[in-house]
């Protein structure tokens, strides 16, 4: 075998790993997009959607571009990011957490940036997302009541958080992320 041909079937690998880690990574969050609604009992409607990770956003699906890489061609073997827009109020408001995956070992890491992370047994199984929804709402529910409580007492505005939050009508998007 050349050189060239040792690294053509190394190349090979590379991107059949890439393409399992990618695949892995989209159907989680499509079951999340799927799930995490009826998970807190959204009785109106679409409450998640996928959206792209950094930049401006807007409560839609994006499909391929709500993840940090192509779908197809060359992909890199690594981390890969995705957005997940979730409906907070009985209006329009939305946040977005980004959330960044990796595979550790024999576990697959789920981390909300500036958060808290959740950790998969690989293979992930069909049910294994239903902790999951669990650990993305109390996340967020978490996050407002312990500002309700900083408010409360007056000391506010300290803690930075991974999401933004977007406010549709006047599709204002607000970055919430104060120095500590």
């Amino acid at each position: 075998m050349s050189r060239f041909e040792e690294l053509i079937k190394t190349v090979d690998t590379y991107q059949a790993l890439a393409e399992e880690n990618y695949s892995r990574i989209r159907r989680l969050a499509e079951d999340v997009r799927g799930g995490l609604c009826d998970y807190i009992g959204a009785p109106d409607g679409i409450c998640v959607h996928l959206v792209p990770p950094t930049g401006p956003f807007e409560p839609r699906a994006y499909g391929d571009e709500a993840f940090s890489i192509p779908p197809r061609g060359f992909r890199p073997l690594g981390p890969v990011a995705f957005g997940l827009a979730f409906r907070v109020s009985r209006r329009a408001d939305w946040l977005r957490l980004r959330v960044e995956c990796r595979k550790t070992g024999d576990e697959f890491v789920v981390g909300i940036e500036d958060g808290s992370s959740y950790t998969f047994t690989l293979p992930i199984e069909e049910g294994d997302a239903e902790p999951f929804f669990a650990h993305i709402y109390q996340y967020i529910l978490g996050w407002f009541e312990e500002n309700i409580e900083s408010y409360r007492v007056g000391a506010y505005g300290t803690r930075a958080i991974g999401f933004g939050l977007l406010d549709e009508p006047s599709q204002a998007q607000w970055a919430i992320k104060s120095e500590v």
